[in-house]
């Protein structure tokens, strides 16, 4: 249990910083009620966590070896990726996540009359959820929960996501000009890496 929150908690911490749905909370929290874009955000992300670890849990039916080894190929995948994308970024870029949630709040906006609460909630909500569909941070999450302890992952992703939620939305702008998209890809990519050795050496 323990082990299964703790690598929810670290791959989804250092996952979703710098991540395009922290960027869309950063943009909202500096538009509206911080509570609200909060609430939106993190009930999104725990939504998609909970889907996540279903379909892993899913997939936990099938034999055990297939599940694990195919989790250990999914980290190495992902690691790999990460760190061959982190190693052609420029020290300093512009941030391309940055500016796919900037668009995506812009266009969503556009959409919306008026900024009543109701209003907030759901755009903070549905932009969330649609930018994490299909995200690393998603195929980690069913990877962890097909081998891992369901209640453990999912409590310890939820945790992550709740810590980066609060640093997009208390921080806002000024964290995120200081967040190096390169530095945060690199990490990532190690955290991968290491998750599929302990991974790797479990069996």
């Amino acid at each position: 249990m323990l082990t299964a929150f703790t690598a929810g908690l670290l791959l989804i911490t250092i996952s979703e910083l710098g991540d395009k749905t922290f960027f869309i909370a950063v943009i909202l929290a500096m538009r509206h009620s911080r509570r609200l874009v909060f609430v939106g955000v993190l009930a999104a992300l725990a939504a998609m966590t909970i889907l996540s670890v279903l379909v892993g849990q899913t997939l936990s039916l099938l034999p055990k070896v297939y599940i694990h080894y195919a989790a250990v190929a999914l980290f190495f995948i992902f690691g790999a990726k990460l760190l061959y994308e982190g190693s052609q970024m420029p020290q300093q870029a512009d941030c391309e996540q940055a500016e796919e949630a900037l668009s995506a709040v812009k266009e969503a906006e556009l959409k919306r009359q008026r900024p009543n609460w109701v209003g907030i909630l759901m755009e903070a909500f549905v932009l969330t959820f649609l930018a994490e569909w299909g995200d690393r941070t998603q195929i980690a999450t069913i990877a962890l929960a097909a081998a891992n302890n369901a209640f453990g992952v999912t409590a310890g992703a939820i945790a992550g996501h709740a810590i980066s939620t609060v640093v997009a939305v208390v921080g806002g702008k000024a964290i995120a000009g200081r967040i190096s998209e390169r530095t945060v890809t690199m990490i990532g990519g190690g955290l991968f890496l290491l998750f599929g050795v302990i991974a790797l050496l479990e069996k």
